[in-house]
């Protein structure tokens, strides 16, 4: 059954071309061909819509899915943790067909939750909840990070890069033992300063820690941040050149561009559009895992930043992600793991054939 459903996912993923202010009250619309019965919702995390990020990803699969199959959607935006199981209680009370809670810090809700109203299809991005009723999709995004952690240790001019993460959690603690793996399989005279900002959505902080990154000495900072990432961004766009910041969730990279290397890309747009396919079919429940092999997660084509790569950079970039998509390169995604991690380094050379 599970790999039933991963091939859909990757079927989709394989055609897919690749800010509601609620208020607390949803906002319905349906698609161009008129009103349907197929009633959708989603909750936002903390970030909200207009993050550029992980909750505006997921917002495009609604609307994907609204477009596709002339769905009727609604969106909750959560200003806080107390939003969550009202938000979630109220779009489910409403007789939405699905119920989506983007973002792990919603488990507790959820589970609470998804028992009382039985008959309804609820998911969950980024954790797993063990409800009948619930399909919780994760990512590995620990090998996306990788990907973007060889890449910098092939940039760095100043072999100090940053990771710059949001909460501390074991979600974004996948980001920084991935990055720091792949930085150390490409440059392992790096160093990587690492902070947290504490918050998924203070655009100030995100700026702030930048700044003292980058006066620390770092040239690149990856930002798992959410919306501080955007802070980040800005930093870096008054930065001379050379100094870059690495997106994530969504291809943030014409944000600024030349300033964001590239994105580690989280499909949740797609991860979206294929739980409203799953409704549609009746199914639901269960745990669905994306990575590179399914195609759930990678790099952007960083269209503003190749004329700046060091040549063959790219070739060994797509060489690492082969050995992970092969099983040939487990990557870490714990602190425990990434310590008992053995870079793996391949030859320049090979990377101009």
């Amino acid at each position: 059954m599970l790999q039933r459903r991963i091939a859909c996912i990757v079927a989709i993923i394989a055609f897919c071309a690749g800010c509601s202010n609620a208020n607390h009250r949803p906002t319905a619309t349906s698609g161009a061909g008129g009103p349907s019965s197929l009633r959708l919702g989603m909750v936002t995390d903390v970030g909200g819509l207009g993050d550029k990020s992980f909750n505006d990803s997921a917002y495009r699969g609604l609307l994907d899915a609204k477009l596709k199959y002339g769905a009727q959607v609604s969106v909750l935006q959560s200003r806080s943790a107390a939003d969550y199981e009202p938000n979630l209680s109220a779009l489910a009370e409403q007789g939405n067909a699905l119920v989506i809670a983007i973002g792990f810090l919603m488990h507790d809700a959820l589970n609470d939750v998804a028992p009382r109203f039985a008959s309804t299809h609820f998911a969950i991005i980024d954790s797993v909840v063990n409800q009948p009723n619930v399909t919780s999709v994760t990512f590995k995004e620990e090998e996306s990070s990788f990907l973007a952690g060889a890449l910098a240790g092939l940039v760095t001019k100043k072999n100090v890069v940053a990771f710059m993460g949001g909460i501390d959690s074991p979600l974004i603690e996948k980001f920084e033992a991935g990055y720091e793996a792949g930085i150390e399989s490409t440059n392992p005279r790096t160093r990587v300063l690492v902070k947290y900002t504490g918050s998924f959505d203070d655009v100030a902080a995100g700026k702030e820690y930048a700044a003292l990154l980058f006066d620390q000495g770092a040239d690149i900072i990856y930002a798992a941040a959410g919306k501080c990432g955007l802070g980040a961004i800005d930093e870096a766009k008054s930065r001379p050149q050379g100094y870059y910041v690495i997106g994530v969730d969504s291809n943030q990279d014409a944000i600024a561009p030349g300033k964001v290397l590239t994105s580690a890309l989280k499909r949740v747009d797609r991860a979206v559009l294929e739980l409203v396919a799953e409704t549609r079919r009746g199914k639901g429940g269960g745990h669905i895992v994306l990575g590179l092999k399914e195609g759930g997660v990678g790099l952007t084509a960083m269209r503003y930043t190749r004329a700046a790569l060091p040549a063959g950079a790219l070739r060994l970039v797509d060489r690492y992600r082969a050995l992970i998509v092969a099983g040939k390169i487990i990557v870490p995604a714990t602190p425990d793991e990434l310590r008992a991690f053995v870079p793996v380094r391949l030859a320049p050379a090979a990377a101009t054939k």
